[in-house]
């Protein structure tokens, strides 16, 4: 009788920690691809991400930079004062978009052009994301916004 309890803790314990492992395994597949990283225009020209990767970019667009194509292509660059990477969007910008203003865009860098899925600007005159901030002042361009 002994034995037979012994065994079944056992078992409900190695039950538990493999339901354990496998719980852990799905969730992070499951956010695998929801965790999109943030990297700044001098980051990426350090170290060039791979072409499957789904990332952030924040900083400034570079003024006269800014390109309207054919249809709902617009072209533009994005800079933290210490480099400029090339940005390719097809879809409808914020209203708030412009030159000299903050934003953050998610996609990929292929072939030496950030090609973003989706943009995000400036919602007032002092926003601006923090991971963008810290970029600009890590290049030592970020100016206090004046209240």
């Amino acid at each position: 009788m002994k034995n037979l309890k012994k065994r079944r803790r056992i078992q409900v314990i190695v039950l538990a920690f493999v339901a354990l492992a496998v719980s852990t395994g799905l969730i992070g597949y499951a956010l695998q691809d929801g965790i999109n990283f943030f990297r700044s225009p001098s980051q990426i020209v350090e170290e060039p991400p791979e072409p499957t990767e789904v990332f952030r970019i924040g900083g400034l667009v570079e003024e006269g930079s800014l390109v309207r194509g054919q249809g709902e292509t617009v072209k533009f660059s994005v800079t933290d004062g210490g480099a400029s990477i090339p940005v390719a969007y097809t879809g409808v910008l914020p209203d708030l978009f412009e030159e000299n203003q903050g934003m953050v865009g998610t996609g990929k860098y292929i072939n030496g052009v950030f090609e973003a899925s989706e943009i995000l600007a400036k919602h007032d005159e002092t926003y601006m994301p923090k991971e963008v901030v810290d970029a600009l002042k890590e290049q030592g361009v970020y100016q206090e916004p004046e209240s």
